[in-house]
């Protein structure tokens, strides 16, 4: 019997999910709408498969993900998500995903990288992997930190929230907010936001 566990705050996404699976043979589904309920969950049981939503209210996207893996090395992680910018796919894959697709994706290719990342594969929405293909390595200048807090900058946290959300101090929060506005070309941190919105990250 192997063990999956669905990561969105959206019930219907979770059940879509389940009725994807349901076909399968010996599966075990668990579901946690959040990322730290998700951290709980792998602390207790071990799966051989997590479907995992970047954009979580509170702690999600390439923080929960590390977190994911630092608890669990060999859980293979299959991200999942609205997000389809190829600088959040790069860093979901460098930080240790062994697949992503979008939600714009069919169902059949949902499932075809359930099974490929379940047999030890790596898997790539072909979408995003042409996109990923066309890409210069100069258009992908921020970390994984920085595309957290610009995430959690889109859905309306402040600085202060941002730096109890990730666990580390207000002023280092603020210098990474400096050192995204000076990689974009940015003049304010309302231009920040703004960006963040216009790409999707909330």
């Amino acid at each position: 019997m192997k063990s999956v566990l669905i990561v969105d705050d959206h019930a219907i996404v979770r059940s879509g999910i389940r009725r994807l699976l349901a076909p399968l043979p010996n599966l075990t589904l668990d579901e946690a709408e959040t990322g730290e309920a998700a951290l709980a969950l792998v602390e207790r049981a071990p799966y051989q498969l997590a479907i995992l939503d970047l954009n979580l209210p509170g702690l999600g996207g390439p923080e929960l993900l590390r977190r994911l893996l630092k608890m669990n090395p060999d859980l293979p992680v299959l991200v999942f998500s609205m997000i389809a910018e190829p600088v959040y796919v790069n860093r979901a894959l460098h930080a240790g995903a062994r697949g992503y697709v979008s939600k714009n994706a069919a169902p059949e290719e949902l499932l075809n990288a359930i099974h490929a990342v379940m047999a030890g594969q790596l898997y790539i929405e072909r979408e995003l992997a042409l996109e990923l293909d066309s890409q210069s390595p100069d258009e992908a200048p921020l970390t994984s930190r920085d595309l957290e807090i610009m995430r959690l900058l889109a859905q309306g946290r402040s600085l202060t929230q941002i730096a109890q959300t990730l666990g580390v101090a207000y002023k280092t929060v603020a210098n990474t907010c400096g050192l995204i506005k000076e990689k974009l070309g940015l003049a304010t941190t309302a231009d920040l936001i703004r960006l963040s919105m216009e790409r999707g990250l909330m």
